[in-house]
């Protein structure tokens, strides 16, 4: 008994440290719909090309709101720079919706919507 648990405990534990490892493609999938990354991007080109900048700041913040809760689900299966650039978007994007600026903030948004697209692979 004793030699099966020397052996058994050791190989049950790297195996589930694998799976959490390789869970990121899952656990980024939206779980509600006020976790949808992919929505959000998506409601924000929308707002973008038709210049509603007063809709993209409240926009810009539920995309912030969804991405923060994804991250708490993934941050053991992911790399730090994956997040981190993701992130970064974000306050790229946040300045550009300041200065209205239409073609930064649309290159922010498909650089964030292609790091999210990437992650997990």
């Amino acid at each position: 008994m004793r030699r099966f648990l020397t052996i058994a405990i050791p190989i049950v534990t790297l195996a589930l440290f694998i799976c959490i490892m390789l869970s990121g493609s899952i656990l980024k999938r939206p779980l509600g719909k006020d976790d949808d990354v992919p929505q959000a991007i998506e409601n924000l080109i929308q707002k973008i090309n038709n210049d509603d900048w007063d809709k993209v700041n409240s926009e810009i913040d539920n995309l912030e709101k969804a991405w923060k809760k994804v991250i708490h689900r993934v941050q053991f299966s992911l790399e730090r720079d994956e997040i981190n650039d993701l992130s970064m978007n974000i306050a790229r994007l946040r300045g550009a919706a300041l200065a209205e600026d239409k073609g930064n903030s649309l290159t922010e948004l498909l650089e964030a919507y292609n790091h999210w697209k990437e992650m997990g692979k």
